[in-house]
């Protein structure tokens, strides 16, 4: 609409200053200048000889009826009509100007000559000044359009270029920009990002390639944590085996010991117990080795998140009376499809973490919530959090000699997790301490 307003206003703005400086405006104005006069002159005529000839300051040329045969056409043509005066130009070029009476039995003409004027030849002269300015005006026209139509075109065609100039670099430079970021990534290169441009199908395509790569980047992460996670169930599954296989015929030989021997039975009886104990702790991480190593099978169901981690929070809180709990749920209910037990093994697993973090008169919060199709769920405490070190290591598989830990908890629930579609990473915290968010697909 804009070209289109232009080019209609240009247009009508130039034709009117063609037309206004044509060479036909100063003839025009003069023949009608010409034209008026001729008329006032030939009024003032007619109106002077009537008055004379009224008061007989003139001698009229009497026509008799009775010799109508003899009258000249003129007058004949005015006695036919049945008007009762008329005046009508004679003589060469309408030189003469006669007035015709009617009377009873007779036509009186009085005559006038008008000097140099003559009227005819003057209304000749006038219609051929209009039919030339008349023409004149056409060739103006003619003339101011093709001026007008030749600039509008030039202009048209500069601001054209103008334009195609600035939408080509417009264009072409996000492009160079998005086939440079193609380029990048497909030479492995999955930290490239590109700088958002505008709103426009570019800016569109380019915030597509910077998703894309997120993703490239979030999925190749998964496939190496996971191929991590396959090795170190191999590791786990052979240790688990030869440990088994050593424990089991110590075990029996210290209880064989324990039953034969008779002397200083209290300090045979403690020993024997210490080993006893020991062994099944080491039993218990050689279990949670050939858990770990194990591949679980998955049962997806729909899942209301918000209930879960009610009832999460409800079957851990007796265990921890000195940690305040908190939670903050999403509105309209989230649903999951995932794998009940694993998420519940998920929970579980951050929720005991977190008090243990956040010690006697800690606080633990929960949080749940729904973005981008996607459900969110935090677990925050008010603990001494993380060192960088810690961070980086977090969910790599450990050993831990700690009486409730094995040093798998965070593995396995993040395995659990993408198993499941989602993942598990670190957020920040609302409470000083640590923070852990996990994403699952929204049902």
């Amino acid at each position: 609409m804009v070209p289109l307003a232009a080019t209609l206003w240009i247009t009508t703005s130039l034709l009117d200053r063609s037309l206004a400086h044509t060479t036909t405006k100063e003839l025009d104005g003069l023949s009608k200048s010409l034209e008026q006069t001729a008329r006032e002159f030939y009024q003032l005529a007619r109106q002077n000889l009537k008055t004379d000839a009224d008061n007989g300051r003139l001698t009229p040329v009497q026509y008799a009826v009775r010799e109508q045969q003899r009258w000249p056409q003129s007058v004949v043509e005015f006695w036919d009509s049945g008007e009762s005066e008329r005046f009508s130009l004679s003589g060469s070029g309408g030189g003469r100007l006669d007035y015709l009476k009617r009377g009873r039995d007779t036509v009186s003409v009085y005559t006038r000559d008008l000097g140099n004027v003559q009227m005819q030849q003057l209304t000749e002269q006038y219609r051929r000044a209009r039919e030339v300015v008349a023409d004149a005006e056409t060739k103006d026209l003619r003339r101011g359009l093709t001026i007008t139509l030749i600039i509008l075109v030039m202009t048209v065609w500069l601001v054209a270029l103008v334009s195609l100039v600035y939408l080509a670099h417009r264009i072409s430079q996000p492009i160079q920009q998005l086939t440079g970021g193609l380029s990048e990534l497909a030479s492995g290169n999955l930290q490239v990002r590109l700088p958002a441009a505008g709103n426009d199908e570019t800016g569109g395509a380019i915030r597509a390639f910077n998703n894309m790569a997120d993703q490239l980047q979030q999925s190749r992460e998964r496939l190496v944590y996971l191929t991590q996670i396959a090795s170190w169930q191999t590791l786990a599954r052979k240790m688990a085996h030869e440990l088994k296989n050593s424990l089991t015929p110590i075990r029996l030989t210290v209880e064989e010991i324990a039953a034969r021997t008779q002397q200083d039975r209290q300090f045979m009886d403690r020993a024997v117990r210490i080993v006893v104990d020991e062994i099944e702790t080491l039993e218990t991480r050689v279990r949670a080795f050939s858990e770990f190593s194990s591949e679980p099978s998955r049962r997806p169901s729909v899942i209301d998140i918000n209930s879960l981690v009610e009832e999460r929070l409800a079957l851990l809180k007796p265990a921890h009376n000195s940690v305040s709990y908190a939670v903050r749920l999403a509105d309209g209910r989230p649903q999951v499809l995932a794998d009940a037990d694993q998420i519940k093994g998920i929970l579980t697993n951050l929720l005991e973490n977190a008090a243990d973090a956040a010690g006697s008169d800690g606080q633990v919060l929960s949080v749940t919530a729904v973005l981008d199709g996607k459900v969110f769920i935090e677990i925050h405490d008010s603990g001494p959090g993380l060192s960088e070190e810690a961070s980086h290591s977090l969910f790599e598989p450990t050993i831990t000699f700690k009486k409730q830990g094995m040093g798998l908890g965070l593995s396995i629930a993040r395995k659990s997790a993408l198993l499941n579609g989602g993942d598990i990473m670190l957020a920040p915290s609302e409470l000083r301490g640590a923070a852990f968010r996990v994403v699952l697909p929204k049902a």
